[in-house]
């Protein structure tokens, strides 16, 4: 494709929101490139002259980031630095007739699973031996592994179904081969996403699958570390915990989001699930996984959130000492059940009860954290800073999880090494240590 001034067409492209947004451009990029034109991700340099903008959808400040950087880019077109301008992603599935007539600026605008007609405009075609294949955007020693697309779930709040439709698991060869590719690049740990990973399987096995999933990644050569992330806990496989029990290349991790505490939220949020089952399913993973780090996710000031439903909340946080924890503030999102109801918890109401979950779980990981103090562990290498080298445990993301500091005026270490560290210290969210021979 040829565009003003017949430059020689280079691609940026930008994206925004979360991992999985990530490796779809990371596919994008492979596609662009495996069809011989140039592409970048998120280039400094002003020497692109097509941008594509992969946005996020999902709650109003991630909107209206997306919003903000379409329209910069619009401005970097009406000054002549860049010649068309593409949106592509979930804020584009959901808004397009409204964003096509507020920013027609734009040259073009697609949906969540319009790769194929993205490819198009560049005149690409899709490739299917590329299938599997990924340029990746981070540091090759981690890779997300996108297992599934869409989500049947019918949590009141969400609406990533509206954005990304319904459930599509990938086939177990397609994902083994992906991560042998993978590994043969240099990656050694994979992190395992999708809306809703155990739900995987169902629509092509007729069965919730992610148990024997894991075997097979599991036995991937060179992968030492297999990270699973957004677990629903409403019918949780629990063979999943077995395989994570007796595989040591998966991690004590577990990323489930829970939302809330009480019973009644959890009614009103659709989610399927009373704070007694979680209960039960927490002292389960616990029993069947010990030494397992567990990663949730709560919700600020949904619609009917009183002051007893939020002390039951930090009541319930309090009891499960959850190792690693986020909130965020409820977004009222249209089509979906929750906006039928009245968005009846002031914003600054919302924010004082994040805060005070946060300062509740800032407590709970210090301690929890302290009590690592003199254990050897083993420890990935993501980066250097300084004269020290930054890492993670089993236990921790990317990006989201605690960081471990290692000492580095007597280390030569690499970036993507496994080395073992002791704890020598501990903040709220992040350990010291030093390297153990």
């Amino acid at each position: 494709m040829k565009t003003k001034g017949n430059r020689k067409t280079k691609v940026n492209v930008v994206t925004l929101g979360c991992s999985k947004n990530l490796v779809d451009s990371e596919v994008l990029l492979t596609q662009l490139k495996g069809n011989g034109i140039d592409a970048v991700h998120e280039s400094r340099q002003d020497d692109a002259n097509v941008v594509v903008i992969n946005t996020c959808g999902f709650i109003d400040n991630a909107k209206q980031e997306s919003i903000d950087t379409i329209l910069r880019y619009v401005d970097a077109k009406q000054e002549g630095i860049v010649d068309k301008v593409y949106v592509t992603g979930c804020l584009s599935q959901r808004y397009k007739d409204d964003l096509e007539k507020e920013i027609p600026e734009v040259d073009a605008w697609f949906g969540t699973r319009d790769l194929s007609r993205l490819l198009k405009v560049f005149k690409a075609n899709y490739r299917h031996e590329l299938v599997g294949e990924r340029i990746l955007t981070n540091p090759s020693h981690f890779a997300y592994l996108k297992i599934s697309e869409g989500c049947d779930r019918p949590c009141s709040f969400c609406a990533i179904p509206l954005m990304r439709g319904k459930h599509i698991s990938r086939p177990i060869e397609e994902l083994v081969t992906e991560a042998k590719n993978l590994a043969k690049n240099g990656t050694r740990e994979l992190l395992i996403i999708a809306q809703d990973s155990t739900y995987y399987g169902l629509d092509l096995y007729k069965k919730r699958n992610l148990a024997d999933l894991l075997k097979n990644l599991s036995d991937v050569e060179g992968i030492d570390w297999i990270r699973l992330h957004y677990a629903f806990p409403s019918g949780f496989p629990l063979d999943v915990l077995d395989v994570m029990a007796e595989r040591p290349n998966i991690c004590k991790y577990l990323d489930i989001p829970l939302q809330h505490g009480s019973t009644r939220m959890l009614q009103l949020m659709r989610r399927g699930i009373t704070r007694e089952k979680t209960e039960e399913l927490l002292a389960t993973i616990r029993s069947k996984v010990p030494g397992i780090a567990i990663r949730t996710t709560m919700i600020s000031g949904h619609p009917g959130e009183t002051d007893d439903d939020f002390l039951e909340m930090m009541t319930f946080i309090e009891k499960s000492r959850f190792e690693r924890l986020g909130i965020f503030n409820y977004s009222h999102e249209e089509n979906t059940h929750s906006h039928s109801m009245k968005d009846d918890v002031p914003a600054e109401i919302k924010q004082q009860r994040a805060d005070a979950v946060m300062e509740l779980q800032e407590r709970i990981s210090l301690e929890l954290n302290e009590a690592r103090i003199g254990q050897t562990l083993k420890v990935i290498v993501d980066r250097k800073e300084g004269g020290n080298y930054i890492g993670r445990t089993e236990f921790d993301s990317p990006e989201v999880d605690n960081e471990l500091t290692i000492e580095g005026a007597d280390n030569y270490l690499r970036i993507g090494d496994f080395v073992n560290v002791k704890v020598t210290g501990a903040t709220e969210f992040d350990l010291t240590g030093k390297v153990v021979l």
